[in-house]
């Protein structure tokens, strides 16, 4: 059967989810976790490579097993095998065509960022940090110009290899917390480093490098080296992965609920 796992954790101490020559990736001390649990050992196929120091709240991973263990008991069994900083939040049954990356509707992304005189020691590795405070209200006018179906290949870095640049951003949200900020963005996809260039592309419109008009050209250009600088994997959390199944039950429920 394939079991759909929903997994949290701290990139900090990691080279990122896929497995690497050069160092402990997430989806290594999964697969050991599943071959202690099971007995035998599992390709873990993620919804998106997460970067080394980049963290999940929400990752989506699905693997084909044949174990007897309730799946209600699986994160239980799992996580007596995983390290701290990993930790299996659900496991639910999915149908045999089922795929963690490529059945994916949406993607939402989290960016925490601080501004203060002096960096906290506290928040080192979980936040990304910058001693200049941005102009909050520029940088939500500037979002906007993000927002709906682009071609996006001003905010890819350099080494992404996809057949398109064309992505949809359907909403861009900008929260502020005391000397926290926080960027949420849901999209159908992400091109690689994106989410760390508009959050730097945005940045500089907040403390007057860009105007949010700028942002518009920047993207119609194409060009990357008109946008903002990439900013810190530290701050970047993988929130959430929606799939059409749960969109379908939503919606059932919500029929429950008018009959």
């Amino acid at each position: 059967m394939r079991v759909l796992l929903r997994v949290e954790y701290k990139g900090v101490g990691y080279c990122g989810w896929q497995r690497q020559k050069n160092g402990l990736s997430v989806q290594e001390v999964l697969a050991n976790a599943v071959r202690e649990v099971t007995g035998k050992s599992a390709t873990m196929h993620g919804s998106g490579r997460t970067d080394a120091k980049v963290h999940a709240m929400g990752q989506a991973v699905h693997f084909d097993t044949d174990t007897k263990i309730p799946l209600e008991k699986l994160p239980i069994a799992l996580n007596a095998h995983l390290p701290s900083d990993v930790r299996v939040l659900s496991a639910v049954r999915v149908e045999d065509s089922f795929n963690a990356r490529f059945d994916a509707l949406s993607k939402t992304y989290l960016y925490k960022l601080y501004c203060a005189p002096v960096s906290s020691p506290l928040r080192e590795g979980l936040y990304a940090y910058v001693p200049k405070k941005p102009n909050v209200a520029l940088m939500r006018l500037a979002a906007e110009k993000i927002i709906g179906e682009h071609d996006f290949k001003c905010f890819q870095a350099a080494g992404g290899h996809v057949k398109t640049t064309v992505r949809r951003i359907s909403s861009f949200e900008i929260e502020e917390r005391g000397d926290e900020i926080l960027f949420e963005v849901t999209g159908n996809g992400f091109l690689y480093n994106m989410v760390r260039i508009m959050v730097g592309t945005l940045y500089y419109v907040g403390i007057g490098k860009l105007s949010p008009e700028d942002v518009e050209e920047i993207i119609a250009s194409g060009d990357r080296t008109k946008a903002g600088k990439t900013m810190p994997p530290e701050g970047l959390y993988l929130k959430k992965v929606v799939y059409p199944f749960e969109l379908e039950r939503e919606t059932e429920g919500k029929d429950v609920q008018h009959k």
